[in-house]
């Protein structure tokens, strides 16, 4: 009654199977230095928020130019309460109104109001005029009618 307690066989037989342990002891070592040498991402978006000042505002309220775009490209240009017509397509006279806006010292603010159904080309031609000219004070308003 005898127990065989030795690992191989008695006609001396070769051990095929593989010992995994050190492979994965390896791969966990690897895992480890792949975490540890990734960079940390930052998700955060760079904004240049205006500082705070304690000065006054200022005494009167600044000009306002607004531009209206129709639906067929036809604009409305108002100052104040002055009001003149441009229509489609007249790129001179565009031009010589952000000219006169792009002179000034002190720019008065520009309010482009598209409407719902004007072709991008009508309001990109404005914007990048107004670009071209060095204004700096224009934003498009009336956005709740693209809801």
């Amino acid at each position: 009654m005898g127990m065989n307690v030795g690992g191989g066989s008695e006609d001396g037989e070769v051990m095929v199977d593989i010992n995994t342990t050190p492979l994965i002891d390896v791969m966990l070592v690897l895992l480890i230095m792949f975490i540890i040498t990734i960079p940390i991402q930052t998700h955060a978006v760079k904004m240049n928020m205006p500082v705070p000042s304690k000065a006054a505002p200022p005494p009167t309220p600044p000009v306002i130019v607004r531009v209206d775009v129709d639906f067929d490209g036809t604009i409305g240009w108002t100052v104040g309460s002055a009001s003149e017509v441009i229509q489609a397509g007249d790129r001179a006279a565009i031009e010589s109104h952000l000219a006169g806006i792009a002179a000034m010292a002190d720019q008065p603010e520009v309010h482009l109001r598209p409407n719902k159904l004007v072709t991008y080309k009508h309001v990109a031609l404005i914007m990048a005029t107004a670009q071209r000219l060095g204004v700096t004070k224009i934003g498009i308003v009336g956005n709740e009618q693209f809801l």
